[in-house]
């Protein structure tokens, strides 16, 4: 008999405790150690300054990004306690930074609502923070506390005197956790506290970036009217004010308002605890039955539906609709994929049964508005109707039917989506290099002819009649609207190739914005791409190298020797490529470089989509003139 070395018994079972556990699984925490999970440490912060505000509290809160990216968020609510903690012997400040869940949100009566996602708290962030420094006024004096990855450097001290209270927190986010970056993205945190501004009526969020000598202060005493208002300032408004609803039930506090536009895009944008449902749940469910029902009761009642006529969809109700939808609730439950989906049952019942109340009564009292809304669904039945009779074109007569495919199409002879990719080339010339050039196995090519529609000035009827749209929709196989499946998607990789100006850079503009409009969960799903042909071709003695920006190409003529004569090439299109080139330099896997689509804010998408695409030129202007100093390689 063999005595086996490697016996799995107690002495392997390695046990993790408290914060060491976050350092060695940070993503189970903070969701990832990329530029998201980065910002996460933000948010939890300023989500306890959030907590102090709802609980009536804290009236101001600062967020500074420093030089070093280092930052500061500053609050004037009362102040984390810093008595001892009677079963651990130490300030209750420690307790909270060293402890996981060990906050005022866990039970008792500290806040009767609180956000954050993960709800784990500051001590995370002092867990992955190269320093965190803790400064606390309360009690008539001024506490600081100094730790080093989590580690406390010292006892809790007094460094002063004060008739003021809050919080301090200072950290630094630890390199050796974040490795691919440690830079704050401004934008990203600009977003965000406006919306947690928009959310939580009266509080004033300060943001500071010492890095660029930027500050904006953000106060919306309207709150989510303020916000509906933001969302539909580049559309055309088909009534003034937003409609507001607001009120309390079982400790559930429910805010609405609802504003329609002469777009044909919903907008719907959902949050329990301050906290984004990107999935909706039972808040936005119970809003979406209670809208559908009180304005097809309103619309028969006032007999602009007959009796023989059908009901209005929720689509048709919805064409043109900006909502919030804001809950506060003592304990929410969440779910879905992202944990981004409200599952608190008793919430639907509340939120539709408040709201059919409340929207019926403004109904009966503005019967102007009213009806415009009801024509509005009217119109929607009708285009609905239209693009039903369109999408039927669309659709592919069975699996095996290969004429059911765009004749253009180029496809692959792999029926496994998974390894499929299918390119949307712009002409015809790029797309006959890019069907020479391509693995048949598993490369498919489906090349554009002009620019197709802008779906942000068009409704869907309009949309199904453009030929390219039909061809495209065609060819990915998931279906439109209603009809959308993404199990059906015929490729994983869908990638955008255009040639690299200005005409290119448009075209891959329209199909991202008919993608995000029409087809968003194919973004979300990750099987959208954007292909990065070189810009420079540069040959020397029949040795040929490839550059995909100036600072590349500048690189390789280096490379080539000083006062060596190299000729240079930059490409204006695709087409200038023979099919091998077109290969090696962005279609074969080995080589290549792609970027993936993601949608990270989809509330700053639909603006930015709405700014460029829509009707309105002002803002288009204004987008120009801010972003102009920041182009390169423009046309003339």
């Amino acid at each position: 008999m063999t005595v086996n070395q490697h016996a799995y018994d107690e002495s392997q079972i390695q046990v993790l405790e408290g914060l060491e556990a976050v350092r060695k699984r940070p993503g189970m925490y903070i969701g990832s150690t990329s530029t998201r999970g980065l910002h996460h440490l933000v948010w939890e912060v300023v989500d306890n300054s959030i907590d102090e505000a709802l609980a009536g509290h804290c009236t101001t809160i600062q967020v500074i990004v420093h030089k070093d990216n280092s930052i500061t968020v500053i609050d004037n609510g009362r102040g984390i306690p810093v008595g001892e903690n009677t079963k651990l012997k130490k300030s209750t400040l420690e307790v909270v930074l060293t402890v996981l869940h060990a906050g005022g949100k866990f039970g008792g009566e500290g806040y009767k609502v609180s956000g954050g996602l993960h709800g784990v708290g500051v001590s995370v962030v002092n867990a992955l923070s190269e320093q965190l420094i803790a400064k606390v006024k309360r009690d008539g004096h001024i506490h600081l506390q100094e730790f080093r990855r989590g580690a406390p450097q010292h006892d809790l001290k007094i460094v002063g005197d004060t008739d003021e209270t809050g919080t301090t927190i200072t950290f630094k986010p630890d390199p050796e956790i974040f490795t691919e970056t440690t830079e704050y993205d401004y934008d990203v945190l600009q977003s965000r506290i406006r919306e947690l501004a928009f959310l939580n009526k009266g509080i004033e969020i300060q943001l500071i970036d010492e890095r660029n000598d930027v500050s904006n202060t953000y106060k919306y005493d309207g709150g989510i009217i303020s916000f509906v208002e933001y969302l539909n300032r580049n559309r055309q408004a088909v009534h003034e004010p937003p409609i507001y609803i607001e009120g309390n039930k079982d400790n559930i506090n429910v805010e609405i308002s609802l504003q329609y536009n002469d777009s044909y895009n919903e907008n719907i944008y959902s949050f329990a605890n301050n906290i984004n449902t990107h999935e909706g749940g039972t808040h936005e469910s119970g809003f979406k039955s209670a809208l559908t029902r009180i304005l097809n009761d309103y619309a028969r009642k006032s007999n602009s539906i007959k009796d023989s006529d059908s009901n209005l969809s929720g689509d048709d109700v919805r064409e043109g609709l900006t909502a919030i939808i804001s809950v506060k609730i003592p304990e929410p439950q969440f779910e879905g994929q992202t944990k981004t989906k409200l599952g608190n049952s008793e919430v639907r019942g509340i939120v539709e049964s408040f709201f059919a109340d409340k929207f019926e009564e403004f109904l009966n009292e503005n019967p102007a508005i009213a009806k415009k809304i009801v024509e509005k669904g009217i119109q929607a039945a009708r285009a609905r109707e239209a693009a039903r009779k369109a999408r039927e074109l669309t659709r592919r007569k069975s699996a095996l039917e290969v004429s059911s495919l765009p004749g253009k199409l180029a496809d692959c002879s792999s029926k496994d989506a998974s390894i499929s990719e299918v390119f949307i080339v712009e002409g015809d010339s790029a797309g006959g290099s890019a069907k020479q050039g391509r693995d048949r196995h598993f490369q498919a090519i489906l090349p554009l002819r002009g620019k197709i529609l802008n779906v942000e000035k068009s409704r869907l009827d309009k949309i199904l009649s453009n030929a390219e749209i039909r061809a495209i929709i065609t060819a990915l196989g998931t279906g439109i609207g209603d009809d959308f499946d993404l199990a059906k998607a015929r490729y994983h990789k869908i990638v955008i190739m255009t040639d690299a100006d200005v005409d290119g850079a448009h075209i891959r503009t329209l199909l991202l914005t008919f993608f995000y409009r029409y087809m968003r969960r194919i973004i979300e799903a990750g099987y959208i791409y954007i292909a990065q042909p070189p810009l420079f071709k540069i040959e020397r003695n029949k040795t040929i190298r490839y550059a995909y920006n100036e600072k590349q190409r500048d690189a390789v003529i280096q490379e080539f020797g000083e006062g060596v004569k190299v000729n240079v090439q930059r490409y204006k299109g695709l087409g200038e490529m023979n099919p091998g080139q077109l290969w090696e330099t962005t279609m074969d896997p080995e080589s290549r470089t792609m970027l993936q689509v993601s949608i990270q804010d989809a509330i700053e998408a639909d603006t930015l989509f709405d700014t460029l695409m829509g009707d309105n030129v002002e803002p288009r202007r204004d987008f120009i003139q801010q972003h102009a100093k920041y182009v390169k390689n423009l046309d003339y």
